[in-house]
């Protein structure tokens, strides 16, 4: 029986080739994840988190708010799992990995990874851990996306799938903010170099467009408000977005960060299974709520209520928030009592 009393970070190593999508073959693969708590004989108090676009498997350090002893997700009461995803800069098969093929790290050459393929790799751990069951699936932005494909993938895996501020397909409004972070990455003069370093003033710059999408006008106006007597580079705006790239360039590399919104913009559950998107989200059985946030300008409420239109045994709730996208980061008190108001067996 899984039983971890503390949070604990594993590494689980498979010597399996894994193909990818694209074809690409991985002679072998490589998972970092945390867990916390401790299964029940019958199982049926597993809850997977999947994490978000620079989080990691780390959940009880970067949703402190909804994760921990007394907290929503309480691994006094439930085993609670998280695993970076491949491609991820902590630990997980990434770019700086070292491909066993040449003995180099892969930097470059790391292959283009899917949502489908990540949760194929969570499927190779699931196995490993003897899970044959998941109470709760969920997942906030990119995490949610991993959620909804695996309840597609996987229809009889997953009880209960919660999905916050995101999409059942990645939007051009998405990939066009995408694009525009792999063109700042582009031109920073060390992208080609093979080294860890390669990119990363890019990077910067990527993260700044990224925010904006984040957070929202009202966001800025009130966070970032003008001094009255400020000028030119001492506008708090101007010092907020480069700090929030200095920031990043300390505990992120540029390739996984470009190969990451390369890995966003491939979500789309209807893709080579359903002739329509309302089709797609039709199959889905698991009892699902979906939260969306009213001030998201990245994934904004129109696609979630769409969601909530087509999948058959859900709820919607909306949450009021200055913080737009991020607002599912920080918003954790509006988002336990939705969660809760959905399903009354977590505690």
């Amino acid at each position: 029986m899984l039983c971890f009393m503390q949070a604990e970070i594993h590494h689980y190593h498979s010597t399996d080739t894994f193909i990818l999508e694209n074809g690409f073959q991985f002679p072998c693969f490589d998972l970092v994840y945390q867990t916390w708590g401790k299964a029940n004989a019958a199982q049926d108090n597993i809850i997977w988190i999947c994490h978000a676009f620079t989080g990691s498997h780390d959940v009880a350090e970067w949703w402190q708010g909804l994760v921990g002893p007394g907290k929503l997700f309480n691994p006094e009461n439930n085993l609670i799992v998280c695993v970076n995803i491949p491609g991820s800069h902590y630990g997980s098969t990434g770019p700086l990995s070292v491909n066993p093929l040449t003995g180099q790290p892969y930097f470059h050459t790391f292959p283009d990874v899917t949502i489908r393929d990540v949760v194929n790799s969570f499927e190779l751990l699931r196995k490993h851990l003897k899970i044959r069951k998941i109470k709760t699936c969920i997942g906030g932005s990119m995490g949610g996306q991993q959620a909804l494909e695996w309840a597609i993938m996987k229809p009889e895996l997953i009880d209960n799938l919660i999905l916050v501020a995101t999409n059942a397909v990645h939007s051009s409004w998405g990939i066009a903010f995408n694009e525009s972070q792999r063109m700042s990455i582009e031109v920073d003069p060390t992208w080609t170099e093979s080294n860890s370093q390669a990119g990363i003033n890019g990077m910067k710059a990527a993260r700044a467009t990224a925010l904006i999408s984040y957070r929202n006008y009202e966001t800025y106006q009130i966070t970032q408000a003008r001094q009255e007597n400020s000028m030119g580079g001492n506008l708090r705006a101007v010092s907020y977005q480069r700090y929030q790239g200095e920031k990043l360039a300390k505990r992120f590399n540029a390739i996984s960060y470009h190969k990451l919104t390369k890995l966003l913009d491939t979500h789309n559950i209807a893709r080579g299974r359903f002739d329509t998107m309302e089709e797609a989200l039709a199959s889905i059985g698991q009892r699902t709520l979906i939260i969306g946030i009213h001030s998201d300008l990245l994934c904004p409420v129109s696609e979630q209520v769409h969601m909530n239109e087509h999948i058959p045994d859900c709820e919607y709730q909306e949450i009021e928030s200055l913080y737009g996208h991020d607002g599912f980061l920080i918003e954790n008190e509006e988002i336990s009592v939705a969660i809760r108001n959905r399903f009354e067996f977590i505690s």
